[in-house]
């Protein structure tokens, strides 16, 4: 989407009165993004992002920005809501909900090598532990009635191979998620979207996690097997890089092993990560 609503210097300085960020410096669009339209913004006062958010209902954000000023108040390097003068996180600008957060350092690296995959495990499973005593709740957006209801819509363009696949899944994933197992694993918010282009890096240093807005309760085990089918294949053939995978495991389960029943629900939530993606690209 890069930037759907435009914001102007005319625009965004009356804004920024509410804040204590300082005079407007620079302002510059951000080509990168396909649900918001963000702006690096620099003040007197610091680099902030501002995001403008095009599809998200305004009564939605306040559980995203406070589940992001909750991760950073316990170290999590992520982006932290700034507040107005008033105290509030969420407001409006060019009839869209707004919002401004800190800037991090560093870029997307999309050709990670086992030392990133390793730096993201660690920081996912201190994510997880951070974010256990959230009191928010939305479910997941994108989860198991998700897959359900959009099933039906993207089954008529389909082969008939990948028709039957989708639908046998889907009857897998059923049964699962019905499983008295399921119901007891380890759930919170949790980021539901960490591929690569949404954590940045310096080199090999972690700079930070980016783009909250696909987060939702849902099992710790989902959320890093969402992580593991990013970062840890081969482009090209799809299959596990073992050094990549060991790599981030080994740095998860160094900060929060797995509990019994997640080692045994592991291949199935694996595939109830693909699943996910695979609908969201066919839908």
């Amino acid at each position: 989407m890069a930037v759907c609503t435009p914001v102007s210097r005319a625009q965004l300085e009356p804004w920024l009165d509410r804040y204590d960020c300082g005079r407007l410096l620079a302002l510059e669009g951000i080509p990168s993004g396909i649900e918001n339209s963000n702006f690096f913004v620099d003040t007197e006062r610091g680099r902030f992002v501002l995001t403008l958010f095009e599809r998200l209902a305004f009564e939605q954000l306040p559980y995203y920005l406070g589940l992001m000023k909750h991760l950073a108040a316990r170290g999590v390097p992520c982006p932290d809501p700034i507040a107005d003068r008033d105290g509030a996180t969420l407001g409006r600008l060019n009839d869209k909900p707004a919002a401004l957060v800190t800037r991090l350092s560093g870029r997307s690296d999309m050709h990670p090598q086992a030392p990133h995959c390793a730096a993201v495990g660690g920081l996912l499973a201190r994510m997880h532990l951070a974010a256990a005593d959230y009191p928010g709740r939305l479910p997941n957006q994108r989860g198991l009635p998700w897959w359900v209801e959009t099933t039906p819509r993207v089954l008529p363009f389909l082969r008939p191979d990948a028709a039957a696949l989708l639908r046998d899944e889907i009857a897998v994933q059923q049964r699962f998620a019905a499983r008295p197992d399921h119901a007891a694993l380890p759930a919170s918010a949790v980021h539901a979207d960490l591929f690569r282009d949404n954590v940045l890096f310096d080199g090999t240093r972690l700079g930070g996690v980016i783009d909250f807005y696909f987060a939702g309760h849902d099992t710790w085990l989902f959320d890093l097997a969402v992580t593991c089918n990013d970062w840890c294949i081969d482009d090209a053939t799809g299959a596990f890089v073992p050094e990549r995978l060991d790599a981030m495991l080994g740095a998860y389960l160094a900060v929060r092993p797995l509990e019994p029943a997640e080692r045994h629900a592991w291949p199935l939530m694996l595939r109830a990560a693909a699943l996910r993606f695979w609908l969201s690209r066919l839908f």
